[in-house]
């Protein structure tokens, strides 16, 4: 199964694509893209992807043949515009990369190895993403998504330019 998920900084879960299988990033984003009432980026927005989903109008992908992962910049910080781009576009995906940790961790299932068919697949994971938005919706200062919000925090690097 390949899952593409919209995730705003604000912890709740915008769009989910899901398709049997596995396949490309570009290919989910193409699908998502095609469908009638697919991925649609609001007008002043911009979607911070990977370098796998190519360039395109609005998204935000590291430089290419650039330092990008943030174990490369562990000996050496920043030296250039570029480096630092890429080292803050890595540190966030990071902090997104981790909410499907905490979400993996929240709910166990999510990790299992499925045998259930399909549709019973896609059910769950929806499910799986709907109750922590419902929870923030009904009281944003709950404990556990206060949780979630601290341990994301704990990580999340500013990086700068040498001096």
């Amino acid at each position: 199964m390949e899952l593409m998920f919209v995730h705003p900084f604000h912890l709740a879960f915008k769009e989910d694509f899901v398709a049997k299988g596995s396949a490309h990033d570009s290919r989910i984003l193409s699908d998502a893209l095609s469908r009638p009432r697919g991925l649609r980026i609001p007008e002043c927005k911009y979607y911070l992807v990977d370098a796998g989903y190519g360039i395109r109008n609005r998204y935000i992908t590291p430089y290419h043949g650039v330092r990008y992962h943030l174990k490369e910049f562990s000996a050496q910080r920043p030296e250039n515009a570029k480096e630092l781009f890429n080292l803050r576009h890595s540190s966030l995906r990071i902090t997104i990369e981790r909410v499907f940790g905490i979400l993996k961790k929240r709910f166990r299932v999510l990790d299992a190895e499925p045998f259930w068919d399909f549709q019973t697949q896609v059910d769950i994971v929806l499910a799986c993403c709907i109750i922590p938005n419902h929870i923030m919706g009904v009281d944003p200062s709950d404990l556990l998504n206060q949780g979630l919000y601290n341990e994301l925090e704990s990580d999340l690097i500013i990086p700068t330019l040498t001096e």
